[in-house]
């Protein structure tokens, strides 16, 4: 009985705690959003792999990683980005409020993320010295936005 007691406490502790973190503000936004950048992370470490020489360079893998991180960009992930869904309202996210202030310059860098993951599917699969050439512009890319709306965890 004591056995059955405890596991039924664990269990509402631990069902007690998923209720609260999803009682957050954008609980479901910002998970969502999390996760698109944790894809887009693991297909960028594919490719940077093979940049570095720390992973034989294998076409087929690059061109793989190249068309999923392609895939991620074009989303239209607007509905998990709504204004006030930022670190202040919420600490489970990096996101700083100023990706929606008047002025803000998130849609070019945006932009630019697309222009880069493009060229990147392009060259991907031609070769090594193609995937060299489009990696500057696709962490210029994703550095530019996280330098700017991201809270820095340094």
């Amino acid at each position: 009985m004591k056995t059955f007691l405890a596991g039924l406490t664990a269990a509402t502790i631990a069902l007690a705690g998923a209720a609260t973190a999803q009682d957050t503000p954008f609980a479901s936004q910002i998970k969502a959003r999390q996760g698109i950048m944790e894809y887009r992370a693991l297909q960028l470490g594919v490719l940077g792999g093979m940049a570095k020489g720390e992973v034989e360079y294998n076409a087929e893998a690059a061109q793989k990683a190249a068309d999923n991180l392609m895939a991620t960009v074009t989303l239209d992930a607007s509905m998990l980005w709504p204004k006030g869904s930022d670190n202040s309202a919420n600490p489970a996210t990096a996101a700083l409020p100023k990706i929606w202030e008047e002025g803000s310059d998130i849609g070019e860098k945006a932009k630019a993320l697309g222009e880069a993951a493009t060229a990147m599917k392009a060259a991907a699969g031609t070769g090594l010295d193609g995937l060299k050439s489009a990696m500057g512009p696709v962490g210029g890319a994703c550095g530019g936005c996280h330098k700017a709306f991201r809270l820095s965890t340094n």
